[in-house]
């Protein structure tokens, strides 16, 4: 039942974010240490992802990134 164009996007913008944004690739690192498999946590940095775009799109704004 799933838009499986959208959901193989999505996949692909995980593994991207995975190996392109920090702290992304810190999550995944840290959380596949926590001995996590690997598959639940790009689902997750999915879900991170969809989370960042949900957000720019209710604020109206365009997405800056975090400093430390």
């Amino acid at each position: 039942m799933a838009n499986k164009k959208l959901k193989t996007n999505l996949h692909l913008a995980a593994l991207s974010a995975i190996k392109c944004d920090p702290e992304i690739k810190t999550y995944y690192e840290r959380k596949v240490l926590e001995g996590k498999p690997k598959m639940s946590v790009i689902n997750a940095v999915r879900f991170k992802l969809l989370a960042r775009v949900v957000a720019v799109v209710n604020n109206d704004k365009e997405y800056v990134k975090k400093t430390a």
